[in-house]
């Protein structure tokens, strides 16, 4: 018999010795039938969370999921989301990596792929302390407001404009050049996208790294999942190494120019790029570390606030009622001869709720990014062995009717009937997730999205196009680690302030 074809009848045999071994010595969660040698790979659907979800129907919150020889448990409700996070945390704060997410962060030098450990600590230290602090974050307010008030001149030119009255807009293209100028300025000080829309050629040369990033991480689950089958699909190491050369010297290119101007200035402005290059020797920061770090808050900070102001503008829009109470108090607070700050949102409670609502009904991760089990534990009552995938299903516990009344409705009112946190130390509500892997940039995330709903409520009414319903709005999401609407939100904008409030006064910071 040809070596091949052994080859392939002795894999059905390797995987059921293999799933045998598990479930003789481990009592595993219940989960859907395993099929030889793929597991349950072809049984899942494109949008994972809702998959799982359904399956929690059926098994109960706690299952297995089998990807090839790879056992992944997944639960879904508070209790266990508490114990996962919480009591269980430090031995499963470690991270599932890819055979690509391990090539592109060189075995995890960053952050948000690092497993839990001494370096985990430092990084993290670094990013809680120096970077997300609250006077840091205070002292980039500024840039954060700037371009908000962008994103509204630039709306307010577009749906003045003569012949564009009543016109629809597609909001996804002024929420994402918000988030890329945002982050980019507050990183490495440097607006790339214009009010026109026009992109700086380090800009595109950013959203082009971006973008091959996206490319080479979608490996074939097959061959990540079965790894006697990846000979069958070799990662190809040139384009690996092509891609790390060119981010490298970009990223290196910007830290230059950085060190440069905090020589000339003393070191008087304080980006993310500029702390990380003055704390380098105190915490010992690799390039590599520093270069990892700089595009995780890239990567994690480009994409997330656009996709939760979308789907916020979209049940606002789909519920009337909330959208002109939210105008109400913008009116009451603010009122309509200044434009609001960030410092007003003490002062809108149910602005606040309503962005709660929005990431309660629709977290940007709907399934958290994948933990590992750094030794064998218990879940549930179930065991979890050494090395076992664990995935929360943030979507699936924020939608519990067995913890929230009527979960599928959009009602902020909820938030003030009961105070609710947001950043992780209640489990029912897990946006930014909990534990030792929380986003270490849960407040930034929170205030931006706050500040864009607010703006967008103020200075404009809202309504679907001319012909549709706000029950017709597509609320599908698109498949992904994070999940834009499927159909970009679509509607009709009208100024309601005085002309003067629209104009943008650019700050260079």
């Amino acid at each position: 018999m040809a070596p091949l074809s052994l080859l392939f009848l002795s894999l059905p045999i390797f995987f059921l010795l293999h799933h045998l071994y598990y479930r003789l010595r481990f009592r595993l969660p219940p989960g859907p039938r395993a099929w030889p040698v793929v597991g349950n790979l072809y049984d899942v659907k494109p949008l994972q969370f809702r998959c799982f979800a359904d399956w929690a129907q059926t098994y109960g919150p706690i299952i297995s999921v089998w990807f090839g020889s790879t056992l992944n448990v997944v639960v879904s409700n508070t209790e266990l989301a508490k114990e996962v996070l919480k009591e269980k945390d430090q031995l499963l704060a470690d991270r599932y990596r890819s055979r690509t997410a391990t090539k592109l962060t060189k075995y995890g030098q960053d952050l948000i792929w690092a497993d839990y450990g001494p370096h985990y600590v430092k990084v993290r230290k670094v990013c809680t302390v120096a970077l997300f602090s609250a006077k840091s974050l205070e002292s980039l307010r500024p840039i954060r407001e700037d371009e908000v008030s962008a994103m509204v001149e630039s709306i307010y030119n577009d749906c003045s404009s003569p012949g564009n009255s009543g016109k629809s807009l597609v909001l996804r293209k002024y929420l994402i050049a918000v988030s890329f100028n945002n982050i980019t300025r507050i990183a490495f000080g440097k607006r790339y996208v214009s009010t026109e829309g026009s992109v700086h050629k380090q800009g595109q040369e950013l959203r082009a790294v971006a973008e091959n990033r996206l490319k080479l991480g979608a490996s074939r689950p097959i061959a990540e999942h079965v790894p006697w089958l990846r000979w069958l699909f070799p990662l190809k190491e040139e384009d690996f190494v092509k891609h790390a050369t060119r981010r490298d010297r970009l990223t290196r290119e910007i830290m230059e120019d950085h060190n440069l101007a905090r020589k000339i200035s003393g070191g008087a402005k304080q980006h993310f790029c500029d702390a990380l290059l003055t704390l380098k020797d105190k915490y010992d920061l690799s390039d590599d570390t520093i270069i990892g770090l700089l595009w995780d808050m890239i990567h994690a900070g480009m994409d997330t606030t656009a996709i939760s102001a979308e789907w916020a503008m979209a049940e606002l829009i789909r519920n009337p009622r909330v959208l002109e109470k939210a105008q109400e108090e913008l009116d009451r607070v603010i009122g309509n001869e200044r434009v609001m700050t960030e410092l007003d949102f003490a002062n809108l409670p149910y602005l606040r709720c309503v962005a709660k609502e929005s990431l309660r009904l629709h977290p940007p991760t709907p399934l958290m990014l994948p933990h590992r089990a750094s030794t064998n534990v218990k879940v549930g009552g179930y065991d979890i062995p050494k090395g076992s995938t664990v995935h929360v299903n943030v979507w699936a516990v924020a939608r519990d009717p067995e913890v929230w009344k009527n979960p599928l409705e959009f009602r902020p009112e909820r938030f003030l009937e009961e105070d609710v946190d947001i950043k992780g130390h209640d489990f029912r509500l897990l946006p930014f997730g909990a534990g030792r892997r929380i986003c270490p940039g849960a407040q930034l995330g929170l205030d931006m999205v706050t500040a864009m709903i607010g703006h967008l409520l103020h200075h404009f009414r809202w309504a679907p196009p001319n012909g549709v319903s706000p029950d017709a709005i597509n609320m599908a999401e698109r498949p992904g680690v994070v999940t834009f609407m499927n159909t970009p939100l679509e509607a009709v904008a009208a100024p309601r302030l005085p002309a003067k409030l629209y104009q943008r006064i650019a700050v260079d910071i």
